[in-house]
């Protein structure tokens, strides 16, 4: 008997719900949000390991379509935060009821994992476009990994005065894009398929640089070298484990 074929309302649906898991990782902050200085350098350092490793992991599947075009994607990727980076910094910008530097923050993680999703959302119809198993497999690495991008988030914006639920629901806006992506790219697949390492690679180079140039700074002014780099660690192999067992 032949499989029912798949209606692109299935695949929205299922992209929504990674797009609703991203604002899981707010929930932390549901239990406390007078978090010691320590420990949310400690949380920022956990979140840096978890993006530098979800962004190789990127890498690592673009390379699988294309090696060029990945690495033409991270050097766009690159280019763009940095450019963004220096556009924000001459401005008066404000997010919310932030202003300043503390704004510009807000709005470059946002920004970032916003456009990220992009490329996750392409990932879901594409992976859709090769059979429902695989698509739903992918749609649950994309839901989980989702995750600690919502405490990226979420670590920049509740310290900052946002509220839980605020915070929950940048998340959720943040990855808006991946439902909006995936039906068109699992209607058009071969369209999307060779645009799908640069958008991979793009990620992957802007989380990288937002990793390294924000996040883990903001963690060693609040905690000790030591348990930072402990902690990044420990979160960074603990991501790829996660990515090894969920793909064997």
């Amino acid at each position: 008997m032949e499989p029912l074929p798949i209606s692109p309302w299935t695949v929205f649906l299922y992209a929504l719900l990674t797009a609703v898991a991203t604002g899981l990782g707010a929930l932390p902050f549901l239990f406390t949000q007078n978090v010691l200085r320590r420990h949310l350098g400690l949380a920022h350092a956990a979140a840096a390991g978890l993006m530098l490793s979800a962004s190789f992991g990127l890498i690592y599947e673009g390379v699988h379509y294309s090696l060029t075009r990945t690495l033409l994607g991270i050097l766009l990727g690159l280019l763009f935060i940095q450019l963004s980076h220096r556009y924000l910094q001459g401005r008066e910008v404000s997010f919310g009821s932030m202003n300043g530097l503390d704004a510009r923050k807000a709005l470059m993680i946002v920004g970032i994992m916003t456009l990220h999703s992009f490329a996750e959302g392409v990932g879901v119809g594409v992976a859709f476009g090769g059979g429902e198993a695989l698509g739903v497999f992918i749609t649950l690495a994309i839901a989980i990994h989702n995750i600690p991008e919502g405490l990226a988030i979420s670590l920049v914006l509740i310290p900052r005065g946002v509220s839980v639920l605020g915070a929950a629901l940048w998340s959720v806006f943040s990855s808006l894009l991946q439902p909006l992506m995936a039906v068109p790219a699992f209607l058009f697949v071969e369209v999307f398929k060779p645009a799908l390492p640069v958008g991979l690679g793009f990620a992957a180079g802007a989380m990288i640089w937002m990793a390294v140039a924000e996040i883990l700074p903001d963690a060693l002014k609040e905690a000790e070298a030591e348990g930072v780099a402990t902690v990044l660690t420990l979160a960074a192999a603990l991501m790829v484990a996660f990515q090894i067992l969920l793909g064997g």
